[in-house]
């Protein structure tokens, strides 16, 4: 069985797989076009969303065809003709890359098919130079070809405007001779007319003929009857039957309204100044009472009246009910309606006040009273019924009767007794205030009234009987003080007042503080001195802590002192002046409220008091002396400062007074001997400042000079001592001299804008503006944002007539300056005159309370004439700078011109008071030496004739 094995047959080999570059493509379909409404994966249920890429960019894409359809539909360009249409396809797609180019896109106009095809290509230096060579060639021809082109553009213009004239052409010559017509031809024109040709067609017009009798009744209207009618004649004749009302001449009414409504108007306004005249409080009362019944106003109305209705139905006994259901009558113009309403409503709730009020109100006056007397029958305990019924009668004698019935059924009413004591005499009112306050022992009204009327011994009964009743009232103790001091019983005030304020604590009253200062200041107005006196005595304290006490005393008194309680307040400083009596400030306090309301012996008394008890205050022995010396008696003053001396031996402020003192008496030696003892004592740099004034004045260069020279070896950092002794050499013509003081005095002082202004107005006067104008530029540098610097510098170049200069420093001050108020009123007086009012809004808006600005400004309203505004402003002013004397001149000034005598006082009077020391004009002459000893007064009226030297702003300039 056995063989030989067979050869097992060896498994064929799978063909090898074709290459990828010969497979065919699977998947076509993505090549093309989808058929139409097609959304990927909606068969199989996938959800799509949307992108960007799916929405397009936001420019449109270039119109291309189709390259999928195109691809199937075309016909085989460059195809070999035996190549099969695979290969082809497999040709196409990498195609175009290799062209660089797409053949299919669209042909562009300007560049052609070359667009694609040199896109990518450099543009280097050989195109350039080509592109320039083709460029001139192109402009040599178009050279070539100008002149015939435009010689052709400019027949073919005059061909068309010689085929289409203007109109302005064609009548050229017609207007050229319009200058040869006369004046009788101008005239002789005559007026065109409308020939427009809606008016050429005829409209249709009617004519309707009046009838006779519209005629005939407007003449009888015309016409004066003498006689009645026989309708007017059965009325009496004090009647017009409606049908006899002439309402056809129509021409009549219309001109009768029209005469009705021009006299109303010309009642209502003034024909000379075109301002109204109406009275608006009659105007709104006659709008008021206008009736404007409109279509809503009636609903409304009628919709209220029902609902009033089921009020008044539903309730009937309630009161404000029928009061609102009558004066919706009354509103709606039916008075009987309401009066009938209100009746009911009485009938319905007789025990109601007000329902009877109302019904007296609405009743006539006929009628008024028996309503009232209903009603007081009705509720004979109303005291608002017989208050009324007393007011309906017309005679006291009948009101005091209605009111002393009403007290019988009401004689605990305290306002029917007050009003029946008003209506009595003295004696009769006695009476009845004894019936008052047994009836009404608990007001307290009664008792001081009862009190009042009584003789002094009665009216002491009376308080005591009201004290035993009314053990804690407060007035019925300030009533007794007042009592007393009236009849001369001075001791016995204050004991009152202290006997009152500890009864009403043993009563457990709490004393207010307030309430009683009140009580004073109301006790004050009465006149009754002590007693204000005694309350503030005896309450000023209570409930105030130690430690607070100076600070609410004072602030009390100030307090009093505003609301004019002079009494109060002084009562309060001397309280305090008990208990703080070494306190300098509250003795000054009391010092200034006795130098403004007070005499000068109480003033006299108070500082001497003052000085006994404050021997080192050195104010008040300054004060006491001043008012001796203001009230003419110099040797008093001078005992006075000499106590001063002994109490102060090393107080310069008494070694200065006592030198002003004889200064001003025009006592020199004295005033040396003082200054020069001063001086030994080692005084101060006001001391020898002081002591080179009196030199100055009497003439002693050398003196003067040797002081100077002294005090500034002494203090060399006091400008005023270098400012002296420029000015004297200055004076005595050593200008170079004078101009090394000041340089000097800048080293000390670098700072001192007076010497910075001083040694440039001494440059300008010896070397010129360019000089001055250096040394005022380094004083800016050196005092940054100065107005003054500024301001002097610009007025500078306004002296040389440097207006542009001047403009431009003016900006750049303002730029470093912007709220600089003598800046800005320096650009109001530079501005040319149309400019100054926008000028002078930007200088308020940028500096409202600067008195400089306003000065200004009212300078422009003295311009316009507008003197009540100047008036305004000046006040202003001096109100917010009173030490500034220029304002107080320029005020003086107005009222001497346009002002009268009184005014004119008054404002004399203010700036004496005022003391004015500033000022450039007031400076001036105040500090001239032949000034040194004049009073304001005089000063002042230099001051007036210095501004009339100096026009106002220029006598409106530029």
């Amino acid at each position: 069985m056995s063989g030989p094995t067979p050869t097992p047959t060896p498994t064929p080999l799978p063909p090898p797989p074709p290459p990828a570059a010969a497979r065919p493509a699977r998947y076509d379909f993505l090549n093309s076009k989808p058929p139409p409404n097609y959304v990927a994966g909606l068969g199989r249920g996938a959800t799509g969303f949307t992108t960007r890429s799916d929405i397009g960019p936001a420019r449109a894409a270039p119109d291309l065809p189709d390259r999928s359809a195109s691809a199937a539909a075309a016909p085989a360009v460059g195809r070999g003709r035996g190549k099969p249409p695979g290969e082809d396809d497999g040709d196409d797609d990498g195609g175009d890359e290799e062209k660089g180019y797409d053949e299919n896109q669209k042909f562009d106009e300007f560049e052609g098919n070359d667009a694609g095809l040199f896109s990518n290509a450099d543009y280097d230096d050989d195109d350039r130079e080509a592109d320039a060579v083709w460029e001139s060639i192109d402009q040599r021809m178009d050279s070539r070809r100008k002149d015939r082109r435009e010689a052709r553009l400019k027949q073919e213009i005059e061909k068309y405007r010689a085929s289409n004239p203007k109109i302005t052409e064609q009548f050229a010559d017609l207007k050229r001779k319009l200058a040869d017509l006369s004046a009788q031809e101008w005239e002789s024109i005559p007026e065109i007319g409308d020939y427009s040709l809606r008016n050429k067609k005829k409209r249709f017009e009617s004519f309707v003929p009046v009838p006779d009798t519209l005629l005939e009744k407007a003449r009888q209207e015309q016409e004066h009857v003498t006689a009645l009618d026989p309708k007017s004649r059965a009325a009496g004749g004090t009647e017009t039957p409606w049908a006899q009302t002439p309402v056809t001449d129509l021409t009549a009414v219309g001109e009768g309204r029209g005469t009705v409504l021009s006299l109303k108007l010309d009642r209502l306004s003034d024909s000379v100044s075109g301002l109204t005249v109406v009275d608006p409080k009659g105007y709104l009362t006659d709008l008021k009472s206008m009736k404007i019944t409109s279509d809503a106003e009636i609903s409304d109305i009628k919709k209220a009246r029902l609902l009033l209705k089921s009020v008044t139905q539903t309730n009937p006994k309630h009161p404000p009910g029928w009061i609102a259901a009558a004066r919706l009558e009354e509103i709606a113009g039916k008075l009987q309606a309401a009066r009938q309403l209100i009746q009911r409503g009485c009938e319905e709730c007789p025990k109601n006040e007000d329902v009877w009020l109302e019904a007296c109100r609405l009743a006539s006056p006929d009628e008024a009273k028996a309503v009232i007397a209903r009603g007081v029958m009705s509720i004979p305990n109303s005291v608002k019924l017989w208050l009324q019924a007393a007011k309906l009668e017309t005679s006291d004698l009948n009101r005091s009767r209605v009111l002393r019935k009403g007290l019988e059924h009401i004689p605990d009413s305290v306002r029917l007794w007050k009003a029946v004591v008003e209506l009595a005499n003295e004696e009769d009112a006695r009476l009845l205030l004894h019936r008052a306050v047994e009836c009404c022992p608990l007001h307290v009204e009664l008792w001081l009234a009862l009190a009042r009327l009584e003789t002094y011994d009665q009216a002491r009964k009376v308080l005591n009987k009201a004290r035993e009743k009314l053990p804690k009232e407060p007035a019925i103790w300030i009533t007794a003080a007042k009592l007393e001091e009236a009849n001369g019983n001075t001791q016995s005030v204050s004991k009152v007042i202290e006997r009152g304020i500890r009864s009403l604590q043993r009563e457990g009253m709490d004393i207010d503080r307030e309430a009683w200062l009140k009580e004073a200041e109301a006790a004050e107005r009465a006149g009754s001195v002590l007693t204000c006196q005694a309350i503030v005595k005896n309450t000023i304290g209570i409930g105030v802590d130690d430690e607070d006490r100076k600070r609410t005393w004072v602030a009390d008194a100030e307090e009093c002192k505003k609301r004019g309680s002079i009494e109060t307040a002084r009562a309060i400083y001397a309280h305090a002046l008990t208990v703080f009596l070494t306190k300098k400030s509250i003795w000054l306090k009391a010092a200034q409220l006795e130098k403004s309301h007070g005499t000068r012996e109480s003033l006299d008394a108070l500082l001497k008091k003052a000085v006994n008890y404050n021997p080192r205050a050195e104010v008040l022995w300054l004060m006491a002396a001043k008012e001796k010396w203001l009230a003419g008696d110099v040797p008093a003053a001078r005992a006075i400062l000499q106590e001063a001396y002994a109490a102060i031996p090393n107080s310069e402020e008494i070694w200065l007074a006592a030198f002003k003192l004889e200064f001003e008496n025009n006592e020199p030696e004295r005033a040396r001997m003082l200054l020069a003892k001063a001086r030994e004592r080692g005084g101060t740099e006001r001391v020898w400042m002081k002591s080179a004034i009196i030199e100055r004045e009497l003439g002693n260069v050398t003196e003067e000079r040797r002081l100077l020279e002294e005090g500034l070896k002494l203090f060399p950092s006091f400008f005023k001592l270098w400012l002296m002794l420029g000015q004297m050499e200055d004076r005595l013509g050593r200008g170079a001299k004078a101009k090394e003081v000041y340089e000097n005095g800048l080293k000390q002082c670098p700072s001192c804008i007076p010497l910075w202004l001083s040694l440039a107005s001494l440059e300008e006067k010896i070397s010129g503006l360019n000089k001055s104008r250096a040394v005022l530029t380094m004083a800016r540098k050196k005092n940054p944002a100065t107005p003054e610097l500024w301001l002097a510098a610009i007025r500078a170049e306004l002296r040389h007539a440097n207006k542009k200069e001047a403009d431009a420093l003016l900006a750049k001050a303002l730029q470093e300056c912007p709220t600089s108020g003598i800046l800005w009123a320096a650009s109001i007086e530079m501005a040319s005159r149309p400019q100054r009012k926008a000028k002078s809004s930007d200088a308020i808006k940028r500096s409202d309370h600067d008195p400089h600005v306003i000065a200004t400004v009212s300078k422009l309203f003295w311009l316009e004439r507008k003197f009540d505004k100047v008036r305004t402003w000046l006040n202003r002013a001096v109100t917010l700078a009173p030490d500034i004397g220029d304002f107080w001149a320029l005020y003086y000034k107005l009222e001497l011109q346009h002002g009268n005598a009184d005014t004119q006082k008054d404002v004399l009077k203010r700036c004496v008071a005022a003391e004015p020391k500033h000022g450039e004009k007031w400076q001036a002459i105040s500090k001239a030496v032949e000034n040194s000893h004049q009073p304001v007064e005089v000063l002042l009226k230099k001051a007036v004739l210095a501004f009339d030297a100096d026009e106002i702003l220029n006598a409106g300039g530029a």
